[in-house]
């Protein structure tokens, strides 16, 4: 799923199963309840998007600080 554009989707409950979502845009999309907890690659703007109860590992929290260029380790 490399480069899909996902803007302005309605993704409720989406299981991103293993996906790669490197350069993947989510701009205006809804995220709640969304699984990615085994994807990876992937940047997405909490302030953009409506994530409320969506699914993340732990390793895949940098996707989602990585506009506040953070060091995360």
């Amino acid at each position: 799923m490399v480069a899909v554009d996902f803007m302005n989707t309605d993704l409720t409950e989406a299981l991103f199963d293993n996906c790669n979502l490197r350069r993947a845009v989510f701009v205006d999309t809804n995220l709640q309840k969304a699984d990615f907890y085994s994807s990876h690659n992937y940047t997405i703007d909490p302030e953009k998007n409506k994530l409320k109860k969506a699914i993340f590992s732990s390793q895949g929290l940098k996707g989602l600080l990585e506009k506040y260029d953070l060091v995360v380790k």
